[in-house]
C-alpha cells in the first residue's frame, strides 16, 4: 500500500509493550483512523440532518408513521 508516513511519538514502554504483542501495528493504525474519519463523516452528517429538522415546522419526523398513515388512507 502506497501512501503517505505518518509518525507518532510514544512513550519507550509503550513500544516495549507493543512488541510483546502479535498485531501488525501499521494496518491497526490504518484502520482505527479510517473507522473515526467515518464516524466524524457520519456525526456531522446527523448534526446536519438534526439542524435541518429544527428549522422545520413540524420538527421530528417519524417516516414508519408517515408510510403507514399514506397506506392506511388508500
Amino acid at each position: 500500500m502506497a501512501g503517505t508516513p505518518l509518525s507518532v511519538r510514544i512513550p519507550e514502554e509503550t513500544k516495549k509493550k507493543m512488541k510483546e504483542v502479535d498485531i501488525d501495528w501499521s494496518e491497526y493504525i490504518r484502520t482505527a483512523i479510517e473507522d473515526k474519519i467515518r464516524e466524524s463523516r457520519r456525526k456531522k452528517v446527523a448534526d446536519s440532518m438534526d439542524a435541518i429538522r429544527e428549522k422545520t415546522k413540524y420538527g421530528a419526523f417519524d417516516s414508519a408513521k408517515s408510510i403507514r398513515e399514506d397506506r392506511d388512507a388508500r
